[in-house]
Order: C-alpha cells, then structure tokens, then sequence
C-alpha cells in the first residue's frame, strides 16, 4: 500500500494531535528544491495560545524526526492555526464561532453578515444588525456556499 508522505504524516501526528487536546484540521506539505516544508493546520475548542502552538510543534517534531517515510530528507515544520478565512464547515468550527459575526455567501451568490445567535444540524441563526435594529435570519446549511468569520475590532464587552 503506498500512502502519500501527507497521508502518513496525518495518520502519524493526528493521535498525538488529539491527546493534546487539539485538533489536526490539515497537513500542506511544499518541496521547494530538495527541502520540504511540513505545515500543520492545527485548532482547539478556544482560541490557541503560542504556549500551545510550541508544545504542539515539539511532539509533532518528534513523531516526524523518528518516522521512517520522511527518508532522512531536510525538512521545516510550521505549526499553525487555522486563518481567519478558514470556511466554517464542521459543528466545533460553529460552536467556537457563537457571538461572533459570520459572514454567509447563499448558493445563489448574496451575502449576508449577521452575528451567530444558534445552529442545530440544519441551520443556522443570523442576527443583522440594520441602523439599530435586529433582524433575524435563518440559513440552512444546504443552502450556504460558504461561511465565514467576520473580523471585528472593538467587540462590545469584551476585553481585548
């Protein structure tokens, strides 16, 4: 059975990943010249810290120095969370996301930003804020293309 190195590196590191407490959202792996760069896309129920990431880096360098199917090649290791314009595509991505704006591209191309009030397997519950006043909306996930999280400065009632 021949796996790709990514392949081997997800099946490796996600057991170790998930023992931490994290999980593994992706593995990149890039060969510029003879040096590959490992990039591991990594995510928590909150926000990850850099105590986090650097911990996380250390047992996944470990688990890669030791295997075999990395052919003594050089390679870097990054260790990330995932971006601000991830797609919301999983029930822990939405949990970690209520209260936050959200912003949803409909299948048929309109957009709508709205804070996340609730979701359910189905739907999702958006609350627009139009000139002071509320208006709610209900998407269901059928019918979203996309969604993701709105960056926000200055969020009311919370400490930076």
């Amino acid at each position: 059975m021949n796996m790709t190195v990514q392949s081997s590196i997800t099946q490796l590191i996600t057991p170790a990943v998930t023992s931490a407490g994290f999980f593994l959202e992706e593995v990149q792996i890039a060969n510029p010249g003879h040096h590959r760069i490992v990039t591991c896309i990594i995510d928590g129920t909150a926000p990850l810290n850099l105590d986090q990431v650097t911990e996380i880096s250390r047992v996944i360098s470990a688990l890669l120095d030791e295997a075999t199917f990395m052919d003594d090649s050089e390679f870097t290791l990054e260790v990330s969370s995932p971006g601000l314009d991830r797609p919301l595509t999983q029930e822990r991505h939405w949990k970690k996301n209520l209260t936050r704006l959200i912003k949803v591209t409909s299948n048929d191309g309109s957009e709508l930003i709205g804070r996340l009030k609730e979701y359910d397997d189905v739907k999702a519950t958006l609350v627009e804020n139009i000139k002071g006043r509320e208006k709610t909306h209900v998407v269901a996930f059928a019918d979203m293309k996309r969604a993701v999280v709105e960056v926000e400065f200055n969020r009311k009632g919370e400490l930076s």
